[in-house]
């Protein structure tokens, strides 16, 4: 895999957000996304031990060619998916230093409250003609 991918919940508020904030502010494209409803995610997930369908969490899967694809969820891909643009949001591996239980507690609520307060789309969001060669389905 050559690009890591964000794997996001399609109908959450919050998650469109994300995707739309990432697709901005990643001006070399390398981020591709897919919705956690989708084949791939499931797939994917699948082959970590994870199933899609019980996730209530944002999800990178990355790998490089010197080292084996991994799966990042809650803060840990938050950080990573930060850490990948440019300042301010690279300053976001200082995140690091706030032990992972703790990062993730507050994730946790916040993805309890998600549709609440970010509400829910009917469907996943249809991407501009040029960000669809980003998405996979």
């Amino acid at each position: 895999m050559n690009n890591p991918v964000i794997l996001y919940d399609g109908v959450c508020g919050l998650c469109d957000r994300l995707v739309r904030f990432v697709l901005k502010r990643d001006q070399r494209g390398f981020f591709r996304f897919a919705a956690l409803q989708g084949q791939f995610a499931a797939k994917a997930l699948s082959h970590h031990g994870k199933d899609a369908a019980q996730l209530e969490a944002m999800c990178v899967i990355a790998g490089e060619k010197s080292r084996p694809e991994e799966l990042l969820c809650k803060s840990d891909a938050a950080i990573f998916v930060l850490r990948q643009l440019n300042w301010p949001w690279k300053a976001a591996v200082l995140l690091k230093i706030v032990p992972r239980g703790l990062r993730d507690r507050v994730y946790d609520w916040i993805a309890r409250r998600r549709y609440r307060i970010f509400g829910k789309l009917e469907q996943c969001a249809i991407p501009s003609a040029p960000e669809r060669e980003r998405f996979i389905s």
